[in-house]
């Protein structure tokens, strides 16, 4: 059986992975309510401390005048109308601060206790360290690039940085799994297909993960309030010209073609989904209650996802639903992912030397 030690470290980590998730639905929010440049300085130690007078807030709102998003959209703002959007950015960093402490202050007790004996862990949790580390630099990259001439992040930064989340998000978990359930085995030579499968979803959820970031850089989500059509047309006459002008980079700049995609990778989804189903109903011998379980929820979701993003769209991107959608993006990715580990072929190390 696992021990006391490694189900403690086990529980930080599905801790720490939460808050990622968390922090995850933060940056929709800060997104979805425009407040994502409202902090134009990055101060990793003493940006923790809010404005705490007027002459704070005065010195913050200043700083914010001097963006391109004050200058050539908000240039009605008054300080009232700037703290409105500055506490959703300064609580996503806030956040991103204490996941940090969150980490840390465990990690060296776990240290000074010397629970922490097993080599490979160590280098899975320096490595958890560093991811953490580089989406923090993301963060601060992909504000910098709304912070020069245009009042929107390059569209291509956000994905970096939502996708450096989730890796570390994933990361995260499949090391607490992998401690946890150290001692569990597989009946693996039976699941060649499934994996595969499974493996296949991921990617294909992971592309429609990206392509969500780039609906939110590139404002795709408002244009074509319709479904399942895009107006009166499967492929409107506009896609049509816009793909001829700018080829397969239109695929992942231009919002109208970057929205079919996004609408239509789904379809994958569910099929893959679909089949997973098949095939665990169909075989009574090698898949155990819980695989055919997760596979079962993995669907359930995948069809919820797909109500989201289709009332998203109709309604064209309202907070609640959009960060409903964002929120179902991670649960989804993290449901395949668990299904992975209960169809894994081996634990990746040996957590109990």
């Amino acid at each position: 059986m696992t021990n006391k030690a490694n189900k403690a470290i086990s529980t930080w980590l599905f801790i720490g992975a939460f808050l990622v998730a968390a922090i995850v639905i933060t940056g929709g929010i800060t997104r979805l309510t425009n407040s994502g440049l409202s902090m134009v300085t990055w101060e990793p130690i003493s940006g923790i401390i809010p404005p705490l007078n007027v002459e704070d807030w005065q010195r913050e709102f200043n700083n914010y005048k001097t963006s391109p998003e004050f200058q050539l959209k908000n240039r009605n703002f008054d300080l009232e109308d700037f703290k409105s959007i500055f506490w959703w950015e300064y609580i996503h960093r806030a956040f991103a601060r204490i996941i940090g402490l969150v980490f840390i202050f465990p990690f060296l007790f776990f240290l000074f206790t010397k629970k922490l004996k097993n080599k490979s862990l160590m280098k899975h949790l320096i490595i958890i360290f560093l991811l953490g580390g580089f989406q923090g630099f993301l963060g601060w990259f992909m504000v910098s690039s709304g912070l020069v001439d245009k009042p929107h992040v390059n569209h291509y930064r956000l994905a970096s940085h939502l996708m450096a989340a989730l890796t570390l998000f994933g990361y995260i978990i499949w090391v607490a799994l992998q401690l946890r359930f150290a001692d569990t085995k597989t009946n693996a030579d039976s699941n060649v297909q499934i994996r595969k499968l499974l493996r296949t979803s991921m990617i294909f959820i992971i592309i429609q993960i990206v392509y969500g970031a780039f609906m939110a850089g590139l404002k795709a989500g408002y244009m074509f309030p319709s479904f399942p059509k895009m107006g009166d047309s499967w492929f409107p006459v506009s896609l049509h010209y816009a793909f001829m002008e700018e080829g397969m980079l239109g695929l992942i700049e231009n919002p109208m073609l970057v929205q079919f995609m996004h609408r239509w990778i789904p379809l994958f989804i569910i099929i893959i989904a679909g089949i997973l189903l098949f095939k665990t109903e169909a075989k009574s011998k090698n898949i155990n209650v819980q695989q055919r379980r997760i596979i079962r929820v993995l669907n359930f979701m995948v069809l919820i996802q797909i109500i989201l993003g289709v009332y998203t769209i109709l309604f064209s991107v309202p907070i609640t639903l959009g960060v409903l959608h964002q929120f179902g993006a991670v649960i989804l990715f993290a449901i395949n992912l668990l299904a992975l580990f209960y169809f894994r072929k081996k634990n990746i190390f040996d957590l109990e030397n």
